[in-house]
């Protein structure tokens, strides 16, 4: 029995052609993870032979790399726009927890945990795990340096205890993918933690968020 040919993929510039491929590698990883990312997926995805992926990026490992890069770090640029429309280190505190922890960006979480796995055998991915971490480091220790020094935040290494908290929210997702726990509220589940971290009063977190109005925002 014969196979359906092929439909011919339309001629696009290289250009183009490689943001597709970028395109269609994001959305495989979304929805699927970023263990799915292979030649077969991404170009069943694109509509195109996985020989024409394999033209464009001849090195799935670097492929990999550059897909979770571009998935963490929107979401890191938007986080961080998010909370400098805070008007003050409490409210920024509460609604990166927030936002982090209200389960809409599960999918993200799905990428860093496979990512961390996977780098062990992909140094490419490795490298970049590496940087997206030291940049989320940058993002919550700011916030940290800003609540010492206008909010009554109590720490003498803002840097450790940003590693601290991401480790938290870290868990606490990673968590959450195999409904371990009360996942519904991962936010709830932290805020006292983090305020005695911090040396705030209890509920002081939970205070700022109520009068923010922080709510959940998606991509």
């Amino acid at each position: 029995m014969s196979t359906p040919a092929r439909a011919r993929a339309s001629r696009k510039s290289p250009a183009e052609r490689s943001a597709e491929i970028a395109d269609a590698a994001r959305g495989v990883a979304l929805e699927q993870g970023l263990a799915a990312v292979t030649l077969r997926s991404i170009a069943a995805r694109a509509g195109v032979a996985p020989a024409l992926v394999a033209h464009y990026e001849p090195n799935m490992d670097a492929l990999v790399a550059s897909t979770f890069s571009t998935i963490v770090g929107a979401e890191t640029d938007e986080v961080a726009r998010l909370i400098a429309a805070q008007p003050e280190p409490r409210r920024r505190l509460g609604a990166l927890l927030d936002t982090l922890l209200d389960g809409a960006r599960d999918d993200v979480t799905v990428v860093w945990v496979e990512a961390w796995a996977l780098g062990r055998r992909n140094d490419a991915l490795a490298a970049s795990v590496r940087d997206q971490m030291d940049a989320w480091q940058v993002v919550v220790q700011g916030v940290i340096e800003q609540g010492v020094a206008e909010a009554g935040f109590e720490t003498d290494d803002a840097a450790a205890t940003a590693w601290q908290l991401l480790g938290m929210i870290d868990g606490l997702n990673a968590q959450a993918l195999v409904r371990w726990g009360d996942t519904g509220d991962r936010g709830s589940l932290i805020h006292r933690a983090v305020e005695g971290l911090l040396g705030l009063p209890r509920g002081a977190l939970s205070a700022a968020r109520s009068a923010s109005g922080a709510g959940r925002t998606t991509r």
